[in-house]
């Protein structure tokens, strides 16, 4: 299940995948999505906002996108944080892989290390 403090929002198709082949598709019946196109390649400012949001049938698979989330509850527009990336689609909905979360930055004696910094790191040892 993916799913936040505001609602479900999506659901893994199978089950017995490996942990790291898991996506989610999105449930458009409990939340009304729209994507804002991110590129993380930008060393400077990762997550950087490309454009305007997007919605569920314009995502592009392999693009990297921050979920925004208007729930049926009256959450207007809830940038949630979350950088997702489109792995594929079922029935012509699009799945996603969680990739990390916008703006994360960790705090060990007071050196600053961003996620993906300390995810390289972890990696290369």
């Amino acid at each position: 299940m993916y799913a936040s403090s505001e609602c479900y929002l999506g659901i893994n198709l199978e089950p017995l995948c490996k942990p790291c082949d898991v996506s989610y598709t999105l449930l458009s019946i409990m939340a009304y999505f729209e994507f804002l196109p991110i590129s993380l390649m930008e060393k400077n400012q990762p997550g950087r906002v490309e454009s305007e949001a997007v919605g569920l049938v314009d995502v592009k698979l392999g693009h990297h996108y921050e979920l925004v989330v208007t729930t049926f509850t009256g959450l207007y527009r809830y940038r949630v944080g979350d950088i997702l990336m489109v792995t594929g689609f079922h029935n012509n909905a699009p799945q996603f892989r969680f990739v990390q979360w916008r703006n994360v930055v960790l705090s060990i004696d007071t050196d600053k290390t961003n996620e993906e910094d300390l995810l390289n790191a972890v990696a290369q040892a």
